[in-house]
């Protein structure tokens, strides 16, 4: 299997789209229920289109065999206080996970992000979502809490992780005393 992994840009809104209604249908991980997702083919272009003006946010596209099978959005902060800190939402088809293609884009959105001046990466994951928390936890991201009832998942209360990793270590500032 050949993957390809590459910034999505405003021509790939289509593709995407079809990939976000792909997943909506086959996972009760992702936010959305399958009739949920409103979003036209021009809206999804103007948002690849702001990804691609923010300095602080990029959507990476994982494609086999020419057409979408996942992506790893990055959200970055637009204020001088939080610009440094970035909101992640991957979704990877069923047909092709285990394969290495969420370690992959989480390896290109590292390189992205220590080049773009991210410190600080950060999702939320459903608590018994035991694939992904493999997958956040093998890219270095660790757990900072629980958001207990965060969501409501085929009637029932979801508890969620909130997960983040850190890029750069703080430096310590020594001095004797």
């Amino acid at each position: 299997m050949m993957v390809t992994l590459r910034e999505l840009v405003p021509e790939d809104a289509g593709e995407l789209l079809r990939l976000q209604h792909q997943l909506d249908q086959e996972s009760k991980f992702m936010l959305l229920e399958p009739d949920e997702r409103q979003a036209s083919l021009c809206q999804v272009k103007e948002m690849l289109e702001s990804f691609l003006a923010a300095e602080t946010s990029i959507l990476i596209g994982a494609e086999v065999d020419d057409h979408l099978a996942g992506y790893l959005s990055v959200r970055g902060g637009s204020v001088r206080r939080n610009r440094h800190s970035a909101y992640i939402v991957i979704g990877i088809q069923k047909q092709y996970q285990g394969n290495g293609i969420g370690a992959g884009l989480f390896r290109e959105m590292d390189i992205w992000a220590m080049n773009n001046g991210i410190v600080r990466l950060e999702l939320s994951v459903m608590t018994h979502n035991q694939a992904a928390l493999g997958l956040y936890t093998k890219s270095g991201f660790e757990i900072e809490g629980t958001k207990r009832k965060s969501l409501i998942v085929d009637g029932e209360w979801v508890d969620e992780y909130y997960m983040s990793k850190i890029l750069q270590k703080e430096k310590r500032i020594e001095c004797q005393i």
